[in-house]
């Protein structure tokens, strides 16, 4: 089953997305696309480190998402993906966002074929006021197609507020 799990900052999306990996009988891979940049951010990254088992393998991949997605996806296993947006940001930014297409399209293509749960994590961005900068209103643009790409192609998509899902597609396990 593949699930996108969308919130706001803070939401609690990741914190449900690692329960119900949790609640797997298989093992779990963590796929994390977030670089630390400044302090921070490293203190983010160790945040979420702390509160994943030991048991979990983790992946970084900033860019390479659908690279790492048809690598590590087997049946029987989880992979949690945290996060989306983070991903797209990494794009948009190396090389002025011309990964960002191939990358994307390479995702959307390889999601359909993945064998095993994967688990999809992003920020919803797309309720606030529409930001000055070109390259702001161009990741909320892209973050909101992304979204709704990923929407369609997933067996279930989740809204997280204040740590409490609501199945927008789907039911909740």
């Amino acid at each position: 089953m593949q699930s996108l799990i969308l919130g706001g900052a803070r939401s609690g999306k990741s914190a449900l997305a690692e329960r119900w990996a949790l609640a797997f009988t298989h093992p779990v891979t963590y796929i994390a696309t977030a670089r630390v940049g400044d302090d921070e951010m490293a203190a983010r990254i160790a945040h979420h480190r702390a509160r994943r088992p030991a048991s979990w393998d983790c992946v970084e991949a900033p860019t390479a998402l659908a690279a790492a997605l048809a690598l590590h996806a087997a049946e029987g296993r989880c992979l949690l993906v945290d996060c989306l947006t983070l991903w797209l940001s990494n794009l948009l930014i190396d090389a002025e966002g011309r990964m960002f297409e191939r990358e994307r399209d390479a995702l959307l293509a390889v999601l359909p074929t993945l064998p095993g749960d994967i688990l999809l994590v992003g920020n919803e961005v797309g309720c606030g006021i529409v930001p000055m900068g070109e390259l702001s209103r161009r990741f909320v643009d892209e973050a909101g197609r992304l979204h709704q790409a990923l929407a369609q192609a997933c067996d279930r998509v989740v809204f997280v507020a204040a740590g409490l899902p609501l199945a927008l597609k789907g039911t909740l396990p």
